[in-house]
């Protein structure tokens, strides 16, 4: 017994180390080129920033200020942040689902799976730093996504629209599955990682799972829940994360482009840096609370 838990402690501290070894150019990475950086930053979202010709750059000490004008008399923040804080619940559960049934698709035995599993993963590379230019600045790409929007809207959604309205759903409830529907192209574009990601954890499920859950006369929909769903459960930590993440990254929100009006424009770059360790502890909150909710869930098999 005690060789088997030495052996057990010697196989734990070799994937513990390996895992660090992993991690060892990030976190190099972040001591030298970011620790400093986010230490200035803080200290100046406790200041009022002023340029001078003759001083350069100047720090007036403020105190909460900058925090207490952003909660209480800045008119547009608090509902900027409640708007997106929204957006975000929805798009990254509209994406995790998504993710999870393409990848499910995919996992199966059909002619041209290779093909389909390259054309889903064109997501990631579209949302790649070149290529986002590329779309940003090319209007052909720019047209073919306000025509599928617009289709969206023109179609699916009014017809959508229309049937709910008719079945009595509440107009909150309405308003966020319209605004779902016209946001197909983005939560797509979002999903590409997600489904790599539950598809390698597909991959991983012994047949041998399924085939004892058949002969136990298990049908397709229990074998999903009592078999594939549990094994895949731990992956639902990563990708919400990930999808959380990428959301509140996005330079085409709200906030940020609140934070960068305030840093570029109206150079006011105390107040900004404030915005910025608000918005970012917002994110860790929301990570911490879906990390929460979804572990509760989770069930791990050894």
């Amino acid at each position: 017994m005690s060789i088997q838990k030495k052996r057990g402690m010697t196989i734990r501290t070799r994937r513990a180390i390996t895992g660090y070894l992993f991690i060892l150019p990030f976190l190099f990475g972040f001591l030298v080129f970011m620790v400093r950086p986010m230490v200035q930053s803080i200290a100046m979202s406790f200041t009022n920033v002023t340029l001078s010709a003759k001083d350069g750059v100047v720090q007036t000490p403020a105190g909460w200020a900058n925090y207490i004008f952003a909660f209480t008399i800045d008119p547009e923040f608090n509902q900027m942040l409640v708007d997106e804080i929204v957006r975000m619940v929805t798009h990254s559960l509209a994406t995790m689902v998504l993710a999870f049934m393409i990848a499910l698709l995919l996992n199966q035995n059909f002619k041209g799976r290779a093909l389909a599993r390259a054309i889903f993963f064109l997501p990631v590379i579209l949302s790649s730093g070149v290529l986002v230019g590329v779309e940003t600045n090319n209007s052909l790409i720019i047209g073919m996504k306000e025509l599928i929007t617009q289709s969206n809207n023109l179609n699916i959604g009014n017809a959508l629209f229309t049937l709910l309205t008719a079945s009595g759903m509440g107009e909150q409830a309405l308003e966020v599955v319209y605004g779902l529907i016209t946001s197909v192209y983005d939560i797509v574009m979002a999903s590409g990682i997600q489904i790599v990601v539950f598809l390698s954890g597909l991959q991983t499920i012994p047949r041998s799972m399924y085939e004892a859950a058949e002969m136990e006369g298990s049908s397709a929909w229990e074998s999903f829940w009592m078999v594939t769903f549990p094994i895949i459960s731990p992956l639902l930590i990563v990708n919400m994360i990930y999808t959380i993440i990428d959301f509140f990254m996005k330079t085409d929100n709200l906030i940020m482009e609140k934070i960068r009006e305030e840093m570029f424009i109206s150079l006011n770059y105390g107040y900004s840096a404030a915005l910025s360790w608000i918005y970012f502890m917002v994110a860790i909150m929301m990570i911490g609370i879906s990390s929460l909710i979804i572990i509760k869930g989770v069930k791990r098999y050894e």
